[in-house]
């Protein structure tokens, strides 16, 4: 009995001792970042974005209340907001290891995007998708096989512009009646090196049609911390005769559309291959020397692969579909700059020949340019979010295990204490002169993502945007449009989504001369249309 009792001491005294820590360190663990007050039950979903919001600018609003680090909380969910470079690079990139996950979002399941890269949750799936895309795409020597692609729709580019310039939008994007998501001579580029396919040069082309409204899909899709059933997974079992419950049928429409964009170009591929009638690319190099078995788990991969190339899951496209549009609309908002970067290539290159990759390492005002398009309006303003696989400590505060963490690059390339006047496009401000000898942050290490996320197509996203830009200023005065002797305004408004572009707008592009008109012209001789592919979608079978 006297055994007993000290016995029942004992383990009284340590269950008291371990209670007694395990409470004190409850109490010890720091608070969360501040961030708005949180109602009974719902928290703070009425704080969040509506899906038509700019949401770089709502988020960015926390930093003037909060600070630099913030945090809301809808039905037990934490979502942290960073409006600070360095506490990203902190949190994602040097802890990458913990931060890297990807948060449930029921919207993007529902809608069959949650097979894209940017979207998968599955280590695993994760690896073996970049690893395809880096095996590919992902460095300088991979990419030279593509050299001539890019060459290529470029020129058809500058040929389309040149036919008729009043229809930039229609050369930059494919339909302007419903103002879509994707730039056609950029959706060309990444089909060709994609998926070997030739677009109708000249009229639609029903795959460049099918992902064009699939990219418009995919970018509200993806939206973090928007969609109501993201917070209210039961809300996907609602009959949809429900008011408010019209998220159900977009994201049904949603799932028919990429289930079509994922499927019937990778058939087509298979089909080619098997007739042993095909063009090398992305895809096809991935199937012969990475033979899939049809319907296995290893041949979904592969062809979400291709279709996150496509989509810029892998960050690939949405560099040069976005850039290519808010590089025009900045030549005719900054006239000066279009000047500078002209009488570079004019000194460097000369005016009787298009400028290439060659001249690139000789052009360092172009190369600014560049830089500054991306720095502008990164193309995508709010990183795609991230979620912890831990609790960490950031800043004295901290982020609990499973918390969403969204990163505001619009934020991070706009912040006054590291670039001087944001709003306005300067080159200048990352070039070494004697006035400026310490240049700004290049926005590179911000606009393609963090860590184990970054994006492994970037070296073909920056090849591409440089070709665009620089072969474009080469041959061509870009300005605002003039009616009746007036000029007229060009309005700098950019739209929500995922991957962000600019507004419709008009301008007034013309060749700088009769002899770059002819240098234009000549293009068509040395990367003459090809035949398109579209009818042999038609036998295709996914």
């Amino acid at each position: 009995m006297f055994s007993t009792l000290w016995i029942g001491l004992f383990v009284i005294i340590i269950s008291s001792y371990g209670f007694s820590v395990i409470y004190g360190r409850k109490r010890r663990l720091p608070p969360l970042p501040p961030g708005p007050w949180r109602k009974p039950i719902i928290g703070n979903l009425t704080d969040l974005p509506r899906p038509d919001e700019q949401d770089w600018q709502h988020w960015l609003k926390h930093k003037d209340s909060f600070g630099p680090i913030s945090s809301l909380a809808v039905l037990g969910k934490n979502i942290i907001i960073l409006n600070d470079a360095q506490l990203a690079v902190q949190l994602l990139e040097k802890r990458s290891a913990i931060h890297s996950l990807r948060p449930q979002q029921t919207f993007t399941d529902m809608s069959g995007w949650d097979e894209i890269l940017g979207a998968l949750r599955k280590p695993e799936d994760v690896r073996k998708t970049r690893r395809n895309l880096y095996q590919e795409i992902g460095s300088n020597k991979s990419i030279l096989s593509f050299n001539d692609i890019q060459q290529a729709e470029v020129a058809h580019l500058l040929l389309k512009v040149l036919e008729a310039p009043e229809k930039l939008q229609q050369h930059i994007r494919k339909r302007v009646e419903i103002f879509p998501q994707i730039p056609r001579e950029a959706g060309a580029i990444i089909l060709k090196i994609g998926y070997g396919y030739t677009i109708e040069p000249h009229g639609n082309d029903p795959l460049v049609d099918l992902a064009d409204k699939a990219m418009e899909d995919f970018s509200y899709a993806l939206l973090p911390a928007t969609w109501a059933v993201d917070f209210f997974p039961m809300l996907k079992h609602l009959p949809t005769w429900l008011p408010g419950t019209g998220f159900i049928k977009t994201a049904q429409a949603y799932n028919r559309r990429v289930k079509a964009f994922s499927g019937i170009p990778f058939a087509f591929v298979r089909q080619q291959m098997q007739s042993g009638c095909f063009t090398q690319s992305f895809l096809s190099n991935l199937l012969a020397s990475n033979p899939v078995e049809p319907g296995s788990e290893d041949e979904n991969i592969v062809k979400w692969s291709a279709g996150s190339l496509y989509a810029g899951g892998a960050d690939t496209n949405k560099s040069t579909v976005s850039s290519i549009a808010s590089f025009f609309l900045a030549m005719a908002l900054f006239p000066e700059v279009q000047l500078k970067a002209q009488s570079e290539l004019d000194t460097v290159v000369g005016r009787t020949k298009l400028p290439g990759f060659e001249d690139r390492e000789n052009l360092p005002y172009i190369n600014a340019l560049v830089k500054e398009v991306l720095r502008w309006h990164p193309v995508v303003p709010m990183n795609v979010a991230h979620a912890s696989s831990q609790d960490d400590i950031c800043e004295g505060y901290l982020i609990p295990k499973g918390s969403s963490i969204l990163a505001n690059i619009w934020a991070f390339t706009h912040d006054e204490n590291v670039y001087h006047d944001p709003m306005a496009f300067k080159p200048e401000r990352f070039l070494v002169t004697p006035e400026h000898p310490h240049p700004e942050r290049d926005p590179h290490l911000l606009a393609f993502g963090f860590g184990r996320r970054a994006c492994p197509g970037r070296t073909l996203a920056d090849s591409n945007v440089f070709l665009s830009v620089v072969q474009s200023l080469a041959v061509f005065n870009i300005g605002k449009p003039v009616r009746n002797g007036e000029v007229q305004d060009v309005p700098l408004k950019f739209l929500p989504g995922v991957i962000s572009h600019p507004a419709p707008f008009e301008l007034a592009i013309h060749p700088r001369s009769e002899k770059h008109r002819e240098l234009i012209q000549a293009l068509e001789k040395q990367y003459p249309w090809g035949k398109s592919d579209a009818e042999a979608l038609g036998s295709v079978v996914f």
